[in-house]
This record gives structure tokens, sequence and C-alpha cells, in this order.
């Protein structure tokens, strides 16, 4: 007979923005970053786990961006963005692009060919996917952006990074 589960419930009355975010923080997710250039020709970006798969055809894919950020400003007037899913070794672009630096496109390689949506992280990125913008909604603080992707590159064959529990970390070996 095994034992019972100890039960290590606790109660809150109402979910609060901090409750709230203690319990996703408990949801692992995968880490890419969102770029897209603005209306100068100028590279935005900026670290997203809010990413999700909608549909397989057409391909569709949602993120959820802050609302107000340069890098949505831009995606709402170029009508396109590329994800960029940073692999397992890509910890320190994830920081680097959720830090604010305006220097960012500076401290790493890039790049952006005519066809692509947005920059192309290559030393970071395993694979990127050039989307294109079909609706957003806003939501709290947040606007949903969905998207089809509309050509896909794979630039390296490393596992994803992680992030959850207020960590980033690798893909666990068997």
């Amino acid at each position: 007979m095994t034992e019972p589960a100890t039960d290590t419930r606790t109660a809150s009355a109402r979910a609060t923005p901090d409750t709230f975010r203690h319990m996703m923080s408990g949801f692992p997710t995968g880490v890419c970053v969102v770029t897209t250039t603005d209306h100068e020709g100028a590279p935005r970006g900026m670290t997203c786990s809010s990413v999700c798969s909608v549909s397989l055809d057409p391909p569709t894919l949602l993120v959820c961006l802050r609302d107000g950020s340069p890098t949505l400003e831009a995606i709402m007037k170029s009508g396109e963005f590329a994800v960029n899913l940073l692999h397992e070794e890509a910890r320190s672009a994830a920081e680097l692009f959720a830090s604010g630096n305006p220097r960012r496109f500076d401290l790493l390689p890039w790049e952006q060919s005519p066809d692509a949506a947005g920059p192309h992280l290559t030393r970071d990125a395993h694979t990127v996917a050039d989307c294109e913008v079909t609706l957003t909604q806003r939501v709290g603080s947040h606007v949903t952006v969905f998207a089809t992707a509309r050509r896909i590159v794979t630039h390296r064959s490393l596992p994803p990074l992680l992030y959850g529990l207020r960590q980033f970390r690798a893909w666990p070996t068997a």
C-alpha cells in the first residue's frame, strides 16, 4: 500500500498579481526572442516566454508582448516579426533582451535577409520562424499577437532553453 501524498495546499482569498506570477513560474516553458524592425529599419527585440502554437493549417502561433514596448509598436506598424527560439547555450541572449539595454543588437551576432520578417539571432537561436501578423488582442498589460509562420529556418541542432521557477535551464539529458 502506498503512503498518501502530503497535502501542501495554501488558501488565498483571491488571485493577486504576486500569487499568479508564483503559480505561472511553476509552469516551465521555452524561451524566445521576438524581433522586428521599426519604420526606420532599426532592429527591435525582446525576450518572450509567452509563445504558443495555435494551428497547423495555416501554421499559426501567438506571442504575448508587453503593451507599450518599442518591439510591439514596431510589430504593429510593420505587420511582421521573427520568433527566435533560443537554444540551451543562449541564456546570455535571453537575459540581454530582457534587460532593456538599448545596445542589445550591438552585443551579439544577428542577420536579416531581405525575405526575413525580423533579425535572426544566428548564434543563439536553434530555429527562427518569420511571421505575418493576422490578429491582435489587448488583455490587461499585454497584447496577444497571432501570426502565420511564412518561413522556418533552422540555425543549430541544440536543445531548447527553458524558463521556470524564475530560472533558465537546459533540456534535461536522458
